[in-house]
């Protein structure tokens, strides 16, 4: 038997690939803009924080990668359209989608109103579901298939006690999206799944990094079911994320890809 031809150095390639990432502004949109950003796919960064956007496209360009802003959220068809006609102005079309953006409300079931679960829907459902067929149907004009990665959550497999029911619904949602598009979009070459990490550093969860009572009590607590026994960092998203956006994950979709030290594991 003779060896495959495989080349590791192109299956990682997204050099060239036109790529929206949808929330850039917030922390793991950055660590999706420095990943594709670096390895020289061409950028549209959207978010609703203007100033937040403008800061944004100023750190990449410090750092070499050009980025065309779009200064929407995925809430309207209007405004999904004006993000992938964004993309295809200033890059001659869409091949790689990263949904990024979200938001996280928590309280007891009894103590948070209907339109507080109806926000986190909308942030986290309808806003993914939106892009996505924007986005979708460009990449199935064009031909030539594309990559749609979503943001999901151990807490769309995993409960929690601390008033998550919008939060966990609205990822089981997310993974659900990803698993009917995944069937859905096959034909057209158009992988889709979901990267789901656990805690990882970021401006919300510094303080779980602390080094205090209150900080140290929970990350024991936490890291007791974590089997690499640490709190994730921006670097170990960027792997998967690279690859679900690659031609090394052609052969994977509708899949739920948990980064999170094997957390859902056990």
């Amino acid at each position: 038997m003779t060896l495959p031809a495989i080349d590791p150095s192109r299956m990682f390639d997204v050099a060239g690939k036109s790529a929206i990432v949808v929330g850039a502004t917030g922390a793991f949109g950055k660590v999706v803009c420095a990943t594709l950003g670096r390895a020289g796919a061409r950028l549209t960064v959207t978010g609703g924080n203007r100033a937040a956007l403008d800061e944004l496209v100023a750190e990449l360009a410090a750092a070499g990668i050009a980025a065309e802003p779009v200064n929407r959220r995925p809430d309207t068809e209007a405004d999904c359209d004006a993000i992938v006609a964004a993309a295809v102005a200033a890059h001659g079309g869409v091949d790689i989608l990263v949904v990024a953006s979200g938001m996280n409300d928590v309280a007891p079931i009894i103590d948070m109103s209907p339109d507080r679960f109806r926000s986190v829907m909308l942030a986290n459902v309808d806003g993914a579901w939106l892009i996505a067929r924007a986005a979708g149907r460009q990449m199935i004009a064009q031909g030539g298939g594309g990559k749609v990665v979503f943001t999901s959550s151990a807490r769309g497999k995993l409960g929690h006690p601390a008033g998550y029911t919008a939060y966990c619904a609205s990822k089981s949602a997310v993974d659900g999206i990803t698993k009917a598009l995944g069937c859905e979009w096959g034909k057209h070459g158009i992988t889709v799944n979901a990267i789901a990490p656990t805690v990882f550093r970021s401006p919300l969860t510094a303080w779980m990094f602390a080094d205090d009572d209150k900080a140290r009590a929970v990350r024991e607590g936490f890291l007791a079911r974590v089997p690499v026994g640490r709190l994730g960092e921006p670097e170990d998203l960027a792997g998967p994320l690279l690859f679900l956006c690659s031609r090394a994950s052609d052969f994977h979709t509708g899949h739920i890809l948990y980064a999170d030290g094997g957390y859902t594991a056990g």
